[in-house]
Order: C-alpha cells, then structure tokens, then sequence
C-alpha cells in the first residue's frame, strides 16, 4: 500500500450557495444573485487543495447512497484523492451545507449534517490510517463521530503526526472536551477567535503558548485579512496576508490548511509554511466556493 502524505477525516458535504444582496436576520428580507452547487467539508476541502498540490491524499468520512454521495466520491476521483477510507452506506442521506454570501464575501452556512455524525471506530481501517504521514482532522457536528476520532487517536502510532482545525463547532466545546485531541496534536490551525474560545485569551500569543504548554508543538492561527501569526515555541511570525479582491470567503481557512500543511511536508520553514498558507487561502477568496480557486503546484512554483 502506497504512502500517503495526508488523509483527511472530517465531515462531507455538498454545498449550496447562495451569492445575496446582505445576509437577513429575523424578520428581513434579502434577495438571491446567483447561485451554485460544489463539493465541501473543511477537511475534504484541505485533502483537496494538498491534492492540486501535488501531495498523496486520501480521506475517512461517510456518505449515503444518493446524488450527494456519489458528486462527492466523483469530485474526489476528479481531483486525485484516494477514497479507500469513506464509507457508503444505504441509510441516511449524505451531508449538505446551505450557505449565503454577501457583497464582501462574508457568509453564514446551515448544516444539515446527515450520516457524517453516525461514524463508528469498527468502519476504519487502521492500516489505512496507518501509511499517512499525516491526519488532518477536522470537526463534526455530532458526538459519535466525535468520540470516533478520540478512540482513533489513542489507537495510533506516534510516527503519525496529527493536525487539527477545531473550527466554530468545536471550538465552542472550550478547551476540556477538546483536550484529548489537543493533547495529542503536532500542529493546530485554528482561527482567532475559535483560539479565544479554546484558550479563553485574546491575544494570539498568549492562546498559543498555552496550547503548546499542553503538547502542541506548532500553532498557526488564522487573523482573516490582518494574516496569521505562527509559531513553534522558538520562532513568533505575523505574517500579513495577500491582499486580493474578496468574492467569497467560503473555505478560506480550509485553503490555509492546504498550503501551510505543503509547507510542513516539504521540510519548508515556518515562515515560509506561513506564507504559503496566506497564498492559498488568497487564490480560494478569489471565487466562489471552498475550492474552486485552489492553485495548482506550477501556481506555487511561480512565487
């Protein structure tokens, strides 16, 4: 079985979205500009973005036997990512995402999570996992597959070195419940304020030290358009972002991911793993959808 560089293990799902004129609170109205239909997940959507990179990818996660199902496993096998690891099964529906972006590309998604939370320890294969050099994981919206991924971390090999972007769904369980996947991470991506929610502090460099006090050895952490601050006890970067036109910020921090994990894999600095994930992310803002503009290696080679 040939080596893969990084399997991803979070949540798949179609997306919905919707580009509209603001995005309505209780009793407004708003209007659809336009509209579109693409493959996501926040972890699949990494697995992708390291795929057109040029990295050995695959992923563990679950689908239905519907029309969602099969255009997720169709778009992984269109982009090269191995598919050993997901999951299809009769019951249920696959997972779907609606989600509504606005003129500054600001969005607000609603989850209907389907089989992504029924994840059982019993339907992963271990010597899958086990060839990775990575596993990336990322959140669920319901406790099973939750407790899956913490029965899965206590099972590995040390020589696997996880990754993990908590994102808004986890973060808000605070640092307790989390602990038994920080505890075990090497590198955590999260975002400014799902850190202040993990860490209940403010300031990026206090929340990282406290997460490295507990065993992570590399925080990166996602400051939107200020950049991201990066660190691995001995070196402290903000690094400022691209600046590009915003069309969608969808997946954003999905696309950081992609390019600061590459950085990782190919032995590159940390400011450089920085600035590559600062990259990435600039090409995804720049059109609809979490991956529709992910760069390809020859993009990166350019820089």
């Amino acid at each position: 079985m040939t080596r893969l560089d990084v399997i991803g293990f979070g949540a798949l799902n179609v997306d919905k979205l919707f580009k509209v004129n603001h995005i309505a609170h209780a009793e407004q109205e708003s209007f659809i500009q336009s509209s579109r239909v693409t493959c996501g997940g926040s972890a699949a959507n990494t697995i992708v973005g390291l795929a057109r990179l040029g990295c050995k990818v695959g992923f563990i996660g679950k689908t239905a036997l519907d029309r969602e199902g099969e255009l997720l496993l169709e778009d992984f096998l269109t982009e090269g990512v191995d598919t050993l690891g997901v999951v299809r099964v009769k019951d249920g529906e696959s997972g779907s995402v609606m989600g509504f972006v606005d003129q500054k590309g600001q969005r607000a998604l609603y989850i209907n999570s389907g089989v992504n939370d029924t994840i059982t320890l019993q339907e992963i294969r271990e010597e899958y996992v086990s060839q990775a050099k990575f596993l990336h994981l990322t959140s669920f919206v319901g406790e099973q597959s939750f407790q899956t991924q913490k029965k899965l971390l206590e099972k590995l090999e040390k020589c696997i070195k996880i990754s993990f972007d908590p994102g808004a769904l986890y973060a808000q369980r605070g640092y307790k419940q989390l602990a038994p996947l920080i505890e075990k991470v090497y590198v955590i991506l999260p975002n400014i304020h799902e850190l202040e929610q993990i860490t209940e502090q403010k300031d990026p460099e206090k929340g990282a030290a406290l997460l490295q006090s507990k065993g992570v050895e590399v925080v990166a952490v996602k400051l939107g358009d200020k950049g991201c601050y990066v660190t691995n006890g001995d070196e402290h970067h903000y690094i400022e972002a691209v600046k590009v036109p915003v069309v969608d910020t969808t997946g954003a921090g999905d696309a950081f991911n992609a390019g600061f994990l590459y950085g990782l894999l190919h032995k590159k600095s940390l400011l450089e793993c920085g600035k590559l994930g600062n990259f990435v992310a600039s090409c995804c803002i720049k059109k609809m959808g979490a991956r529709a503009g992910l760069p390809y290696k020859r993009e990166l080679e350019l820089l």
